[in-house]
């Protein structure tokens, strides 16, 4: 894997950081790549702004701050306007459908969305919205092997959770497998912003 930069923002209690450590673990334990993540959050214990920066490489990484993302995941309306001009032009950008509103995009740009706190509400809680998020990151980007950051989900939460989290990322990984095979034609109309 080339050096890719990833940032994922929201705010806190999504689980921002979590994920990050998710696919850092993914990355570096389950696929001999070296990963480095760093942390950025606001005083408050829930609410506040959060982001997270993850660097993952097939060799050392030298620098481990995010300059310009080849990947943004947000996760709130605030990171998005915080965060989307920083984004490379031809990155990605994944946000959660019903918490951001995409405007004033370059055109480069592939956006896909998924509505991961519903997924994680009809899975009965909350709070796995993050699983659902990282599954669907691994579904569009293939950045990660699915089975790597399935054993990281497993090993990065409460054992009393584990199972509500391998749920809650097969959801994610179905919807975007879903999103890019229902209809390839549709599925580059969806990555594609266009202006409204």
């Amino acid at each position: 894997m080339q050096l890719t930069e990833i940032r994922l923002a929201g705010f806190g209690g999504q689980g921002v950081i979590l994920s990050a450590i998710i696919l850092g673990r993914a990355a570096s334990i389950y696929q001999g790549a070296f990963a480095t993540m760093t942390q950025n959050f606001g005083p408050e214990a829930r609410g506040g702004a959060c982001s997270a920066q993850l660097v993952l490489s097939e060799s050392p990484v030298l620098y481990p701050y995010v300059t310009r993302p080849d990947f943004l995941v947000v996760m709130s309306q605030e990171a998005y306007a915080r965060f989307v001009p920083e984004l490379k032009e031809g990155g990605t950008l994944i946000v959660e459908q019903d918490l951001v509103r995409v405007s004033d995009l370059n055109q480069e740009i592939q956006v896909y969305s998924v509505p991961a706190t519903r997924i994680a509400e009809e899975l009965g809680k909350r709070m796995v919205l993050n699983s659902v998020m990282v599954g669907f990151f691994t579904a569009v980007t293939h950045l990660l092997d699915p089975d790597a950051v399935r054993k990281a989900v497993a090993d990065s939460v409460p054992p009393s959770f584990r199972d509500l989290n391998l749920q809650a990322f097969e959801r994610g990984l179905e919807q975007g497998t879903t999103v890019l095979t229902a209809n390839p034609a549709d599925a580059e109309l969806q990555m594609q912003y266009s202006p409204e």
